[in-house]
């Protein structure tokens, strides 16, 4: 019961694509450092994902058994963009997606994540697929795509219509960015980025608001004060991109606290112990105070902003970030830590 830890795969990519770690190694790594736990993108960790061979499900099996590693939510993207001459149909998606939640029952997942943005017309034909293989499929409210998009928007209201355990959310601690990530800010001034743009990025955070700010509304385009920051290329890249870090309460989940299955502790940079733009004690403060039984995930992310020439620090970040979980859950619900 309570508040259980887990680690997202995502957060060691480049290990795992450059082959500095395979699959088994992963979840050794994990098992070693007290994760039990684990979160995947089926279509990054099994090969011939969503029909993989059954050697490949084996080998899945193996490694579940052998590491003790509870499955806790697969990653499903939709991928609309398969053919170059078309999107997919209505019902390829939805059969894209009846064929993820089967592969989730088969690898023990009972949730999968559906990417931001997916559309609310999937929701009624997948729940007699989700009832039937106890599988609930959950939309990731994640920053720059979170409630107030109209997509997400619209996912949430048909959600609610239905009002199924089945379909809920997946909240991506990113909407609780209470400074920019340095590591994103430092990258794009090693890039070329004006100093004093970011500058005017991070005092928005300090007066509590975010780079959702910088925009006129309607993002019908910068604010004049925030064009005359923009001197090249890499500015505009910063401020295109500084709008996915969003300054939210954490009260904000309140009309949706039922819906919400899962979280992704998005982790960009630990310093001193302490993520440095997210304030993790105070959300795990909310779901112990909301009497939240299930998994946090860490999802380092912090590695697409990893310098030229720089090493990659996943598996140290990833530590540290498991660490200071294990910490404030102990802390806050007055005892051992919970997995």
């Amino acid at each position: 019961m309570g508040i259980k830890r887990c680690v997202s795969l995502y957060s060691l990519q480049y290990e795992f694509m450059h082959k500095r770690m395979s699959l088994e190694d992963i979840f050794k790594f994990l098992a070693d450092n007290d994760v039990q736990g684990i979160e995947i993108l089926p279509d990054q960790s099994i090969h011939g994902t969503p029909n993989p061979s059954e050697k490949d499900l084996e080998n899945w099996d193996r490694l579940v058994a052998k590491y003790n590693m509870k499955p806790v939510c697969a990653d499903v993207f939709l991928n609309t963009n398969l053919y170059h001459n078309r999107t997919l149909t209505r019902r390829e998606c939805i059969d894209l997606l009846i064929s993820e939640i089967k592969l989730a029952n088969r690898l023990g997942f009972n949730l999968i994540r559906l990417v931001s943005m997916v559309p609310d017309f999937v929701i009624e034909p997948l729940l007699p697929y989700a009832e039937k293989y106890n599988v609930a499929f959950a939309l990731e409210i994640h920053a720059g795509m979170s409630f107030d998009a109209p997509a997400t928007r619209g996912f949430i209201e048909k959600m609610m219509e239905v009002d199924s355990p089945y379909c809920g959310l997946v909240v991506d601690c990113g909407i609780f960015a209470r400074r920019l990530p340095r590591v994103m800010s430092q990258y794009c001034i090693a890039m070329g980025a004006n100093p004093d743009l970011i500058a005017y990025v991070d005092d928005l955070f300090a007066q509590g608001l975010d780079g959702r700010s910088i925009w006129l509304p309607g993002k019908s385009g910068l604010k004049p004060e925030v064009e005359k920051l923009i001197k090249n290329g890499t500015d505009h890249m910063f401020a295109a991109l500084c709008d996915g870090y969003e300054n939210n309460p954490v009260t904000i989940m309140e009309d949706y606290w039922k819906y919400i299955k899962h979280f992704h502790f998005k982790m960009f940079e630990m310093v001193n112990g302490e993520e440095y733009s997210i304030n993790y004690k105070e959300i795990l403060q909310y779901l112990h105070d909301k009497k939240y039984d299930g998994y946090v995930s860490t999802e380092y992310e912090g590695n697409r902003w990893t310098l030229p020439d720089m090493p990659t620090v996943e598996k140290e970040q990833v530590v540290q970030h498991q660490e200071m979980l294990r910490r404030y859950i102990a802390e806050i619900e007055g005892g051992s830590a919970n997995v």
